[in-house]
């Protein structure tokens, strides 16, 4: 291993080194068993007499840190050290800088991975089943391009994304979608959050205004923000966003047309008529949120307004983090030829460019039909899911609920019967208690106090436990009406 020890300043060399090895021991740099550089070697990296690093050694050895095994070197103790305390893991100094005002007001993320076991019900939003994924397909495509001879050539990749897979990606959305792209109109990205960056920075200066939907999708509304963005929400209705709302002065729009988050309305064709003539009358971009639209169980689905669009004012977003899995972070967006320069030169700045070989398996998955058949096999068994819930909705949670009508989409809306007084926030604490995992409307809610409802997810709950994990929360509900 490289291990690093720093000689600098004055004193013994011995004792120098003797205390760095034993600290990065009981602070658990150097594990148990790890095995330390020959005295030799170490001494020549830190230009000191071998038989200095050779004390050093030896002394730890003495006290129990390190063991010579003979032919085979010194290495640290495997069994833990019990006569010596063991120090925290020191990390890195706390500092006295601090990031930009606006930076402290934004929400901290939660700690990724598991925090404890997932919960035995969970309707959480945004997430699709792991269990469907095409495993055993995507395995063998991925080590087909690893053992490609073009994954060693030297240099870095096309900011765009792979050549195959933009080709792909056109060719899916214009028969899937009847979006109207060719591989040059299409820039691969790490999901759809990091196209919503690359369009703000390209167009977003400082004070500009945003609309997006109230209520929406959180991390989009703090990404503008964080742009440096005036971001004002405008409300939703059942056929979508409310162009009459928007203010005049916004240079930006972000909808979800196809599939409102959270609420789950699709925009009628006049309002999205209504928003491509605004957008062109105030000289603003649309950005287009495409983000489940795969998944539909019941009536046709309305042109995207990428399709509609005759002006080049809208950005076609999409991702296969629903579709597929978000850890393979991928997205794509589809963007006007006059945009598209900046684009590529932002993605490049931002991070060059993503994983060739997963996104060349990720091409080939959708050109041999793949991708389409999976879609199709997870479809039918989101629908059922689906219907468990609306009946079960419209059943036993019709004293304090009242389902907002959705045909698309891995999660449903219920907002709070007019009539019904219930407390939410603690049906949904309760629920949490009794290992059901749901959400309020009110966190998709930037004006506060938010509109009552829940939001009920289907993608990471098995059909066998939807019906046990909605009768304990209408238990939940019982106890708190």
């Amino acid at each position: 291993m490289d291990l690093h020890v720093s000689l600098a300043g004055r004193g013994d060399l011995t004792a120098r080194i003797y205390r760095q090895l034993r600290e990065a021991i009981v602070d658990g740099r150097l594990r148990p068993g790890e095995r330390l550089p020959p005295t030799r070697e170490l001494a020549q990296r830190l230009d000191v007499a071998r038989n200095t690093v050779g004390a050093a050694y030896d002394r730890l050895t003495a006290e129990g840190f390190l063991v010579g095994r003979v032919g085979a070197g010194t290495f640290v103790r495997d069994e833990p050290v019990t006569h010596t305390p063991r120090a925290p893991r020191r990390g890195a100094p706390g500092g006295a800088v601090y990031p930009r005002r606006l930076w402290r007001a934004l929400p901290v993320p939660p700690p990724t991975g598991p925090a404890g076991p997932p919960p035995p019900y969970d309707f959480g939003v945004g997430v699709p089943d792991a269990t469907l994924f095409p495993l055993e397909a995507w395995r063998r495509l991925v080590a087909a391009e690893l053992h490609r001879s073009t994954l060693l050539t030297a240099g870095y990749a096309d900011p765009a994304g792979h050549a195959g897979l933009r080709a792909a990606i056109a060719r899916y959305i214009g028969v899937a979608r009847s979006v109207r792209a060719t591989a040059d109109d299409v820039l691969v990205t790490h999901g759809a959050q990091q196209a919503f960056d690359l369009v703000g920075r390209v167009l977003i200066e400082p004070g500009d205004r945003v609309a997006v939907e109230e209520p929406g999708y959180p991390p989009v509304r703090r990404l503008f923000q964080s742009l440096g963005a005036r971001v004002v929400g405008v409300p939703v209705d059942g056929e979508g966003l409310v162009v009459e709302a928007l203010p005049r002065a916004a240079k930006l729009v972000y909808v979800t047309p196809s599939h409102q988050f959270p609420l789950g309305v699709p925009m009628s064709l006049a309002r999205r008529t209504a928003l491509l003539g605004w957008a062109a009358q105030h000289g603003a971009v649309v950005l287009e949120d495409d983000y489940d639209s795969e998944f539909r169980y019941g009536n046709r689905p309305l042109d995207p307004l990428q399709s509609l669009d005759r002006g080049g004012r809208v950005v076609y977003i999409g991702s296969f983090s629903k579709t597929l899995l978000p850890a393979l972070r991928i997205g794509f967006l589809v963007a006007p030829a006059s945009l598209r320069p900046a684009l590529r030169t932002a993605r490049q700045l931002t991070d060059w460019h993503g994983e060739t070989p997963t996104q060349a398996a990720l091409a080939r998955l959708i050109d041999d039909g793949l991708l389409a058949r999976h879609i199709r096999k997870a479809s039918r068994d989101y629908a059922g899911r689906h219907e468990r819930i609306v009946g079960a909705l419209g059943r036993d949670f019709a004293d304090w609920l009242e389902l907002v009508p959705s045909a698309a989409g891995l999660h449903l809306c219920a907002l709070r019967a007019p009539e019904s007084t219930v407390d939410l926030a603690e049906v949904v604490r309760r629920a949490r208690a009794a290992g059901v995992a749901v959400q309020e409307l009110a966190d998709f809610c930037a004006i506060p106090p938010g509109r009552p409802g829940l939001v009920v997810g289907f993608g990471a709950i098995a059909a066998d436990r939807i019906g046990p994990g909605l009768a304990r929360l209408a238990a939940t509900f019982r106890s708190v009406a």
